[in-house]
């Protein structure tokens, strides 16, 4: 009786079995069919890289029901700007754009973030300093500085500009599939590294990043700010800003008043979105190019384990997610010595509390960096050794570890990098 009740329930078991395998294989299969046809096919990929690289103008006529070209815009097309390496890479500083930012006050508790658009289709409606000061006046005795027993009530300026250069779109289809949780726990594992370390009296560690947390909950990662969650909203927010083409989920900008035209028509159809941002999503990631000279790859690999041992490697994270070679840890750090630079703490409205402070920045990811000159989030950094130099602040101590190394395996460091170039090839279409 005893073997009976348990043939059959070793045979309830097979069936369950084979059912779960086949349902996992059903799942598998499934999977591999979404995946087929949710990549773009060749027309889609044609029609994106056209869109990629059309020169708009007003009234265009890939516009559709749209005003094409502006009204305000910094540039006439994508690859105006992104075309450093190969089509999609970095820009030259000649492409920077002002950007600003308001910082709160009591009338308006929310901060502000801006572009001053250098061009217009018509003279009158180019932006400048001064328009962005129309809507922001200085705020008179708005800002209390502390000093010792005195206390000076000061006028206060809401108005923080900053450069921003053009950054690679190179492998942002990869970026964008790391799962928020990849960025968090990365973020853990070096917390409880850095601790274990200072437990041993370690105290050289290189301070933990933040996690960009925008205000829906969702984790940042495009943008030199993280302030987008998905590529998609930064191609919208590019076509919108940049070019001035209003598309299914960014208007364009009113000139000189710094918020969307909600009553803007279209530009840009959900097809020819769509198709952009699948050739966007789809430009190869970048490519690691070694030496073939045998001294040459020595070389490129002392520079490499130096790179991780001097403690680059802690925030310039070399695989994250399943993702390879990407070399960032996607989170907020502050790279200048003076940490209340552009803004002064003792203000009585702060930043809301997951908002990135002035001098943070998102890691950029390092992958095509020997193409992608100039560096930082300005374009302040001409080369590659200058980029290092001028890393301060929370990475202050990884500098110091490299200036203490000798001339050589400075050079190895400079030698490995170089090896990190623009991908080869255009974006692949479903076959």
């Amino acid at each position: 009786m005893v073997r009976s009740v348990n043939l059959r329930r070793n045979q309830s078991f097979k069936r369950f079995a084979l059912m779960a395998l086949g349902l996992g294989a059903v799942w598998l299969a499934e999977t591999a069919v979404v995946a087929r046809y949710t990549r773009p096919t060749e027309s889609q990929l044609a029609q994106g890289k056209e869109l990629f690289e059309h020169k708009w103008t007003e009234h265009d006529s890939l516009s559709g029901g749209g005003d094409g070209l502006g009204p305000v815009f910094n540039a006439t097309s994508c690859v105006e700007c992104h075309f450093q390496g190969t089509v999609g890479g970095a820009g030259p500083n000649k492409f920077n754009v002002k950007t600003f930012e308001i910082l709160p006050t009591k009338k308006e508790p929310l901060p502000l973030a801006g572009i001053v658009h250098a061009s217009a289709v018509k003279p009158e409606l180019v932006e400048s300093a001064s328009t962005v000061r129309r809507h922001n006046p200085i705020v008179k005795n708005g800002m209390k500085v502390i000093g010792g027993c005195r206390i000076d009530i000061v006028d206060f300026d809401p108005i923080h500009y900053d450069t921003s250069n053009t950054p690679a779109l190179f492998g942002l289809g990869q970026i964008d599939k790391i799962s928020p949780m990849a960025i968090r726990t990365q973020a853990v594992k070096r917390s409880l590294g850095s601790a274990t370390k200072e437990f041993s009296l370690n105290f050289n560690s290189t301070p933990i990043g933040r996690v960009r947390v925008l205000p829906d909950g969702r984790i940042g990662k495009f943008g030199w700010k993280a302030q987008f969650a998905t590529l998609k909203e930064f191609v919208a927010a590019a076509c919108a800003g940049e070019l001035g083409l209003s598309n299914p989920m960014k208007k364009q900008h009113v000139p000189q008043e710094y918020r969307e035209d909600k009553d803007a028509k279209l530009d840009m159809t959900r097809q020819q979105f769509t198709a952009l941002v699948s050739y966007v999503e789809n430009i190869p990631a970048p490519r690691r190019e070694r030496p073939t000279d045998i001294a040459a790859q020595t070389i490129v690999d002392r520079g490499e384990a130096l790179f991780a041992s001097v403690g680059c490697a802690d925030c310039h994270t070399p695989n994250i997610d399943g993702v390879q070679g990407v070399y960032s840890d996607f989170s907020l750090h502050t790279l200048t010595d003076n940490l209340n630079a552009g803004y002064v703490k003792e203000t009585e409205v702060p930043l809301p509390k997951d908002h990135p402070a002035l001098d943070e920045w998102k890691t950029p990811a390092l992958w095509g960096v020997a193409d992608s000159a100039p560096y930082f989030h300005d374009g302040g950094s001409p080369d590659l050794a200058s980029a290092i130099e001028r890393h301060a602040g929370a990475a202050r101590h990884v500098r110091n570890r490299y200036r203490a190394l000798s001339e050589e395996d400075r050079a190895a460091i400079v030698a490995f990098l170089k090896t990190l170039r623009a991908p080869a090839g255009e974006p692949v279409a479903n076959r």
